[in-house]
């Protein structure tokens, strides 16, 4: 049962940890670096996921 809560909090940091690096490639070409809202709806969709995220392990009983 402890490995599954390894995984499942394994899997909730890997989100921002994929999205911070794909920003920390430096690309000048990504549409929401020149929008005036781009960084918070970035934020905002992190999180949202992550709490989707946790929520399903947490019925599953994996937290």
């Amino acid at each position: 049962m402890r490995v599954y809560r390894i995984v499942a909090w394994a899997a909730i940091f890997a989100v921002p940890t994929a999205v911070a690096g794909i920003y920390g490639m430096n690309f000048d070409f990504m549409p929401e670096l020149h929008w005036k809202f781009g960084y918070p709806a970035v934020i905002l969709v992190i999180v949202t996921i992550c709490l989707l995220l946790y929520r399903g392990f947490k019925r599953n009983h994996w937290l």
